[in-house]
């Protein structure tokens, strides 16, 4: 979805034909993968970073053109809403001081935006939602300039039927009704990628299904939106309800959503991901290409328009052979870069081990637990009830500390990664665990103790934020 696309307007025939490409392309995969003619590169790391601009009132800076003008840097792009930015990294290894190289390479390109940032007035801030957010900045005056957007929104609501209804029931009820897709803008997230060696790709996003739980719990940081204390982590249904459009024959609402958990585990290829999308969902941007079948731009192109909460990317290695990336959509932006880092840690070890252990994960854990322990996770934080491996019914909190932490360090180790590094990384989650301050609780917690002044709370997360300190040592002044 990086990619423009050069109008908006569409024909019966252009669906027709683009459709006919990602037939062609999604046969070209299943040949390639079938006779394993993907990368099996050992797992290469990366990430996107999703940030706010925002003024000296600590609301929404409609700026990022200038931003990106001043900024200048082919690793930074727009996102939905002007006051949104993109900031992704060069890929690196998951062996020896691989987490370190990552974290060197968000700090230095992180501190340029952050200049760049000043120096036109504004702020840059990493948060799941931004607490003095208001319904009104979501309009589409407020959308980035690019026609992929444009399009997006129009076929969204021609599927969709009828204005967007957002109701979310937590520590607070929020129901509203909005008439555009910039609801989907008042989320942003830290897009963890694994490039993964095509025989076991599969095997780690199923990994992914099932650490998707504890991920969402240790990293909540979107309590609050338009002055509501919903879940832990509300931005997973702001994005659910946001883009509420399903699949064929007009089924708006279901069974398989664009924004969704999934329909279940992969059972022998992550191929099996994509015929998916190719069975169940019709085409929202139909701009066909002037390129080879293997280039898969059609398939990367409606991929992109289908936002599972864990979703398989095709990408290119240096020598153009085709390899599986697995995105790990979960995890809220912010709090801090050293936040963030640990998550990755985090997410990389447990995915390791988890793809190590459980092969078939259906018996260990059936797909709709997986589903629910998410969904709890992401009301409750830390404090979720899950059930976890083979129907053991536990706390989120005592899960991390006593299996999930020490597992996820066993799995770093056996991707070769340095052990230094990854005790170093892990250490961070495990004393965010043990304090019960993430992102999302430090704001309630804050709330509580200064009343709903969510400017000045912005203020000092801010302030937190260019510390360097992780979350769990920030103070509430």
């Amino acid at each position: 979805m990086g990619q423009e696309i050069n109008r908006t307007d569409f024909t019966k025939g252009d669906f027709e034909r683009f459709r006919h490409r990602l037939e062609e392309e999604t046969l070209a995969l299943k040949k390639r993968i079938e006779s394993s003619r993907c990368s099996q590169r050992p797992p290469v790391a990366g990430f996107e970073i999703e940030a706010w601009l925002i003024d000296d009132a600590m609301a929404p800076a409609p700026v990022n053109a200038r931003f990106l003008e001043r900024f200048n840097d082919p690793f930074a792009c727009p996102e939905l809403a002007k006051f949104n930015i993109e900031l992704n990294n060069k890929p690196v290894p998951l062996e020896g001081q691989g987490l370190s190289r990552l974290q060197r390479g968000l700090e230095e390109i992180w501190a340029r935006a952050c200049r760049s940032a000043e120096s036109i007035g504004v702020h840059l801030l990493t948060i799941g939602i931004l607490p003095t957010l208001k319904q009104s900045a979501l309009n589409l005056a407020n959308m980035s300039e690019l026609n992929r957007f444009r399009a997006l929104n129009e076929q969204v609501l021609r599927l969709h039927g009828e204005p967007i209804h957002l109701e979310i029931v937590g520590h607070q009820h929020l129901k509203s009704e909005h008439n555009d897709v910039m609801l989907e803008s008042a989320a942003t997230s830290f897009q963890i990628h694994i490039q993964a060696p095509l025989d076991r790709a599969h095997h780690y996003y199923n990994a992914a299904i099932l650490a998707s739980a504890p991920m969402v719990a240790v990293s909540a940081n979107a309590p609050y939106l338009f002055g509501k204390d919903l879940w832990a982590e509300t931005r997973i249904p702001v994005f659910e309800q946001s883009i509420e459009v399903g699949g064929f024959d007009g089924a708006a609402h279901g069974p398989l959503h664009r924004v969704s958990f999934g329909s279940g585990y992969a059972r022998r290829s992550i191929l099996e991901c994509f015929e998916e999308n190719l069975n169940h969902f019709p085409v929202l941007l139909p701009i066909e290409q002037d390129s080879d079948c293997e280039a898969f731009e059609h398939l990367r192109l409606h991929n992109g328009t289908i936002w599972r909460w864990n979703r398989p990317l095709i990408g290119f290695d240096d020598d153009g052979t085709p390899h599986i990336r697995i995105e790990h959509r979960v995890v809220p932006s912010g709090p801090g870069i050293i936040d963030m880092l640990a998550n990755a840690a985090f997410f990389y070890g447990l995915a390791e081990y988890l793809s190590r252990q459980a092969v078939d994960p259906e018996p260990h854990i059936p797909f709709a637990q997986a589903k629910d322990n998410f969904y709890q996770a992401a009301r409750f934080g830390m404090n979720a009830p899950i059930v976890w491996l083979k129907g053991g019914k536990c706390r989120m909190k005592p899960l991390l500390l006593e299996e999930l932490i020490p597992n996820a360090l066993k799995g770093l180790l056996q991707l070769g990664i340095e052990r230094g590094d990854a005790e170093a990384y892990l250490s961070v989650i495990r004393q965010r665990v043990e304090s019960g301050q993430n992102g999302s609780e430090w704001q309630r917690r804050f709330i509580a103790v200064r009343g709903s002044d969510f400017q000045t709370m912005t203020n000092v997360y801010l302030a937190n934020q260019k510390s360097g300190r992780p979350v769990h040592e920030w103070e509430l002044c």
